[in-house]
């Protein structure tokens, strides 16, 4: 079995197939496997989610992850990283971090392909892919054949890294219909007063939620230098359509009118500015006064109408915005489309039109949310082609 890709899933899958006693060799481009898991989490790799399940994943066919899905589960990768005695922790909403290091992740991956006598090649840039019965691969070390070859080639996500679009690519040779790719899980940017105004705020934090039309994410907001980042603007990118606003809810927990309305009666002598400043940061607060209630900003709340604080609240829960795009594949965690999953078998992830070749991880048309999913779609992808092939 080839297996192009020593990233996560190129490495479970290697595992997983050289367990059955198959014999596997990973040809991996670059000077080193597992490098996006090195990075990922702050070098801790959020490496599962306690909470996995089909709903946090966008696909064309939302179904095809199941099955995978629910045959290698997070606990499946846990007992694994338990069993290498390996220290983690639950950061929120069932994250999964190592206390430590991601390289506790890759040094585990890398033990198991040795015990399985995995091969495992570096600088191993493949030039070209034939067919004739079986899978002929060349590359600039050697040349290596088997019946069976898997893409595991990741995605566009940042480049920096070594990511191009080789898989797709191959994909397409063999017949392969590959959904459009996007960036996902990446900040977006703004121009002009909007792109000024976060320039500013860059640094300021908030819980809030982001919103497209059919969407809405909960979560840490950072005001950036060129627009918004922080989970609740990544979760959101990957549903985003170009060209589009979003809204901002900057107090969710709370009614905003009701909240000013009381505060209009308990604290009439205090200014509007300084008792938002209470609860929302203080300089995004006199951002938003300049922008929205410059004329009030200088009374105190018993002398504003009513009507005019309950406007203030309808801001503060629809600030509406109109990114200019996002940062790209240069920070995007993820790459958003794919190979199509209609090419894909969902039970051993082999094409159904190419027998023998397989298809794992983030290069298939898969993508999950924020916080641990896109690892273990990798683990449980490679997991069904390795036991299939």
């Amino acid at each position: 079995m080839i297996i192009l890709g020593g990233g996560a899933a190129g490495l479970m899958c290697a595992i997983a197939a050289a367990s059955r006693n198959r014999r596997v060799v990973v040809l991996e481009s670059s000077n080193k496997v597992g490098k996006k898991i090195l990075m990922s989490g702050g070098g801790r790799c959020n490496f599962t989610n306690l909470n996995c399940d089909s709903s946090q994943f966008i696909s064309s066919n939302n179904k095809f992850c199941i099955s995978a899905l629910s045959r290698y589960t997070q606990w499946d990768f846990i007992a694994l990283a338990e069993k290498h005695g390996i220290p983690y922790h639950e950061k929120k909403s069932g994250q999964l971090f190592c206390d430590q290091s991601s390289k506790d992740i890759v040094a585990m991956l890398m033990a198991e392909c040795r015990q399985a006598d995995v091969s495992i090649l570096t600088h191993c840039e493949t030039t070209a892919v034939e067919y004739n019965g079986n899978y002929l691969v060349s590359c600039n070390k050697n040349q290596f054949c088997s019946g069976s070859l898997v893409i595991a080639t990741g995605g566009l996500s940042i480049p920096k890294m070594g990511a191009t679009d080789f898989g797709y690519k191959l994909a397409k040779q063999f017949g392969l219909k590959v959904c459009e790719t996007r960036a996902g899980l990446v900040p977006f940017t703004f121009t002009g007063a909007t792109q000024e105004l976060t320039t500013r705020l860059s640094g300021v934090s908030l819980y809030a939620a982001l919103s497209t039309a059919n969407v809405t994410f909960t979560e840490d907001l950072l005001f950036t230098h060129r627009g918004l980042s922080g989970p609740a603007a990544l979760q959101l990118s990957s549903y985003w359509i170009p060209g589009s606003e979003i809204s901002l809810d900057l107090l969710p927990q709370c009614k905003a009118d009701l909240l000013l309305l009381n505060a209009k009666i308990e604290q009439p002598t205090v200014r509007l500015r300084s008792f938002l400043s209470s609860v929302l940061p203080r300089a995004l607060v006199l951002e938003l006064e300049k922008l929205w209630w410059q004329s009030e900003s200088e009374k105190v709340l018993t002398e504003i109408s009513d009507m005019f604080l309950r406007q203030v609240a309808y801001q503060l829960h629809n600030w509406k915005v109109k990114p200019a795009a996002t940062e790209g594949y240069r920070t995007a965690e993820v790459t958003l489309g794919g190979i199509h999953t209609d090419e894909l078998s969902s039970k051993t992830m082999e094409s159904k039109r190419q027998p023998g070749l397989y298809c794992i991880g983030e290069v298939v048309d898969v993508t999950g949310h924020l916080g641990g999913f896109n690892f273990q779609w990798a683990w449980a992808s490679a997991q069904a082609a390795g036991k299939a092939v």
